[in-house]
């Protein structure tokens, strides 16, 4: 009987704090009133994160305690409502926990990868896939997603690009803020949110020689103008959370580093919401060299601002005594603590602490499924079609597929799909035999059983059904293993004997339409010769067939855009449209065949290219084919003459000039011509994706506050200095119409 009193004793005691908040809204009195009830065990067991897929026992034990603030991947919904019932009813002070998942790109329902998602240069249609992803997440007990991941990313080899938005500082935050948007709504802690987690803080894309949890070479500047802002950008969405890095920044790992946490997160920003450190990194401020042990660990982590521990025990271990041996002051926790209650009041877990009975209704949907296949859609890049090979017209008879990826359930979903179900994947095959079997007779063989598959002994078989169809379709790309964290290449090309199989395709003089599905952009120069259309597909999810198969016979017209520059070898990387002038610019480029024997260095020029592959890449950042022909008239500004605080705004004139309907992206780039150190060569300001039936034409208006051209000068202090600017826009990088104005 005593402990039913106790526990309806705080039940009510916490419904009443509940009840008060909701009558006067002082989150931060509730926080108080909450924190002079707590002990200093208590206060550090509320920055303790651990794995629920590990001794689970333990972390009973704890929730009775009030020991632990956080647990991961656990996403079972009854065993979520257990587990909280513990913290809820038997802790002292009756603080529930939040559970947390990496949600990446989709829950059970996936979504293309981020880099596949940053292809579509749609901000609403990634809100909405976010939306959907929360809602399902929401279902089965996650309060709080590891994502967006928001690393600029600039080199292929990196597994993690897959997890990115791509090279440029402008998508990644627009589509960073895109993501937060829909996973927190305006309204945080209603039903189907769950609170955002922007990751990694700072610079974990600029890893050297694109190697996981490798050191970075970053200097303020570039920090401040290419890896900071995306994080600012979700910042002012209201992003709930931030995950450190596990690079160093100038010698300092994130997680101790106070420069980026406090300086700039916490007081130039004035962000109030919670840091968690990347899984185990707190411990590994001791490999890293800067802590001699874990107790020294704790303390450089707490006071350089990393709110929570993910997974290492270091808080709960050392904390409470070097507070009590004052080498930490209270204070620090206090403040980590506060803000670790109001990510739970923000998540709505004081009000809905459970799951509930009434939910899981929603999960994999015809609506979930459906929007999965409309991001599949806009996130294909269409890099080659010669002739006007696609889309398949009626004269097509007899279609071949084949290729590694062309029915491969898992492998097509993408890196960071635990909860995702393959049963619901529909694959390119799928796609193709029930919605055009009736049309075309389908073929299939696929040559390879995975992408590093080495043997041919299916060749033969292969090479009589090419023979006998009208086109060919080979799928080939990358499996999910080898995309993502941990799983860096030195060398991208296509695995296996892929580039076999092309060549024996290409040699039965039938058009060939490859499809690449791959975490990344890969190096591909032969196959894509070899092939008469190229159609670039990031992993596109468990939708990804419907999408591919509809596109390929002209449902749906291509509209992607590469997020990402394709590279001719990896020995190009990092690669990015916005590098810098230098003094010698690639000029008369020579190749290694135009080199004569016994040559002098002089005839070679001295420019900044490489000998055997040039300086370009295969194709640049923006670009992308479509079915219908698009022109964009010269651009009209209302003043070429601003000043710093002044609004640049101008209009162009988009026309869908061709044969069918579709969509394009405008892009506007900006050149600072003459400054007081060097700039990038473009940097993308703005972007407008646009449907138009056949035909039609739209007036674009656009506006770019000077101050948007801002860059960090010889002091690192934020201006915009006077001068020449030119504005480019078109609809890749690379292209473009022109115009100058000059800052007064």
């Amino acid at each position: 009987m005593r402990y039913i009193l106790m526990t309806l004793l705080l039940f009510m005691t916490c419904l009443s704090v509940s009840f008060a908040g909701n009558r006067n809204g002082d989150v931060e009195a509730r926080i108080d009133s909450l924190m002079s009830r707590m002990t200093l065990e208590e206060k550090v067991g509320q920055l303790n994160q651990l794995d629920g897929r590990r001794n689970l026992p333990y972390i009973e034990q704890l929730l009775r305690t009030g020991g632990i603030g956080s647990i991961m991947n656990i996403t079972d919904p009854e065993e979520v409502d257990r587990l909280q019932k513990i913290a809820v009813e038997e802790s002292p002070n009756g603080i529930p926990v939040i559970f947390s998942r990496d949600v990446v790109h989709g829950f059970r329902t996936m979504l293309p990868i981020p880099l596949g998602m940053a292809a579509t240069f749609n901000e609403e249609l990634v809100y909405d896939g976010a939306r959907m992803a929360a809602s399902e997440a929401y279902e089965h007990g996650i309060r709080w997603a590891f994502a967006p991941m928001i690393d600029v990313s600039r080199d292929a080899r990196w597994g993690r690009i897959a997890e990115s938005f791509g090279e440029d500082v402008l998508l990644n935050s627009r589509m960073g803020a895109a993501v937060v948007r829909g996973y927190q709504t305006d309204s945080p802690g209603a039903p189907h949110t769950v609170m955002a987690c922007a990751k990694h803080f700072v610079g974990y894309g600029a890893v050297e020689g694109g190697r996981d949890y490798n050191t970075t070479n970053i200097t303020e500047r570039q920090l401040r103008e290419v890896y900071l802002p995306p994080f600012k950008a979700v910042a002012d969405a209201g992003c709930a959370s931030v995950m450190t890095a596990f690079n160093d920044i100038d010698g300092l790992p994130a997680s101790a580093n106070g420069f980026v946490l406090d300086s700039i997160l916490r007081k130039e920003w004035g962000y109030d919401g919670v840091t968690v450190s990347d899984y185990g990194a707190i411990g590994e401020l001791m490999k890293h060299g800067v802590a001699r042990d874990r107790e020294e660990a704790a303390r450089l982590a707490l006071l350089a601002g990393t709110d929570m521990d993910m997974a290492t025990k270091i808080y709960t271990g050392h904390l409470p005594d070097l507070i009590r041996e004052e080498i930490v002051p209270e204070s620090a926790l206090d403040s980590a603590v506060r803000r670790v209650l109001r990510l739970k009041f923000r998540a709505g877990l004081f009000d809905r602490p459970y799951v509930g009975p009434d939910l899981n209704g929603g999960v994999a949907s015809s609506e979930n499924m459906a929007l999965a296949e409309r991001v599949a859609s806009e996130s294909v890049v269409m890099l080659k079609n010669d002739g006007n090979v696609l889309p398949l017209g009626r004269a097509v008879r007899k279609v071949l597929v084949t290729g590694p990826l062309a029915d491969a359930p898992h492998d097509q979903l993408g890196t960071w799909t635990m909860d995702s179900d393959t049963s619901l994947t529909v694959t390119p095959l799928d796609a193709l035999i029930s919605g055009y079997a009736d049309d075309v007779e389908i073929l299939y063989e696929p040559g390879l059983l995975y992408s590093r598959d080495k043997d041919t002994s299916r060749f033969g078989a292969l090479r009589s059904k090419a023979s006998e169809a009208d086109v060919i379709i080979a799928f080939l790309g990358e499996e999910a293993i080898l995309t993502g964290e941990a799983h860096s290449l030195a060398d991208i090309s296509l695995k296996g004997m892929q580039s076999a199989l092309v060549e024996l395709l290409s040699s039965a003089g039938k058009p060939l339409v490859t499809v690449i599905m791959a975490g990344r952009p890969v190096t591909a120069v032969g196959e894509i010769s070899k092939s008469d259309a190229v159609l670039y597909s990031f992993h596109p999810g468990t939708m990804g067939g419907p999408a591919l198969a509809d596109i390929i016979f002209g449902k749906t017209n291509p509209s992607g855009k590469l997020p990402v520059s394709v590279p001719v070898h990896a020995g190009q990387s990092p690669l990015y449209y916005s590098q810098k002038s230098t003094g010698r610019p690639a000029a008369k480029i020579r190749s290694l065949d135009d080199i004569p024997r016994n040559a002098y260095q002089s005839v070679l020029g001295h420019s900044s290219y490489y000998l055997d592959v040039g300086v370009k890449p295969l194709y640049p950042f923006g670009y992308g084919l479509s079915y219908t022909e698009f022109d964009i008239s010269e651009p009209e500004p209302d003043d070429t003459l601003l000043s710093r605080s002044d609004t640049l705004r101008f209009s162009v004139t988009l026309t869908n000039s061709g044969h069918a309907d579709g969509a394009e992206v405008v892009q506007v780039y900006v050149r600072d011509v003459h400054a007081s150190l060097t700039r990038p060569v473009r940097e993308l300001k703005d972007f407008r994706k646009v449907f138009l039936k056949k035909g039609e034409s739209r007036r674009l208006q656009f506006s770019l506050p000077v101050s948007s051209f801002s860059m960090y000068d010889i002091n690192m202090k934020e201006v915009v200095e006077p001068g020449e600017f030119i504005v480019y826009v078109g609809n890749s990088s690379t292209s473009g119409h022109s115009f100058s104005i000059n800052v007064r």
